[in-house]
């Protein structure tokens, strides 16, 4: 976990530094740490819930707290986030897709609380 938590830092350093609309503030890179801050308590916290049935309100909420940091925290959720690209979560083709929804409806700022579960914790 710690190698992926030094490749989205490394990430976010080697984007905001190439030639981008974004690379001209420090602004879009501390947004993107926060972004991958806010990523990695959704996994922590997931992981730390343990409650079956969850995982998609944990996606869509890691992926809403870091896009509203603005352009930054949105590069973090989409590039920087969990289950990028072509593989999928363990659970199959189905789940990764609609893990995938929920990352999309919090990026895009829908409510997370659209996948909570029944149940969870207030704490989370």
């Amino acid at each position: 976990m710690r190698l992926c938590i030094c490749f989205v830092l490394l990430s976010i350093v080697l984007y905001a530094s190439a030639d981008n609309p974004f690379s001209s503030g420090f602004r879009f890179v501390k947004d993107a740490a926060g972004g991958a801050r806010d990523m990695w308590r959704a996994y922590r916290d997931m992981r730390e819930a343990n409650y079956i049935g969850a995982d998609k309100y944990f996606h869509a909420r890691g992926n809403y707290d870091a896009a509203r940091r603005g352009p930054g925290g949105a590069w973090a959720a989409k590039d920087g986030g969990w289950q990028r690209g072509s593989g999928v979560s363990g659970r199959g083709a189905e789940d990764t897709r609609l893990d995938q929804e929920a990352n999309e409806w919090g990026r895009r700022g829908g409510d997370p609380n659209r996948y909570r579960p029944a149940g969870l914790p207030n704490k989370y």
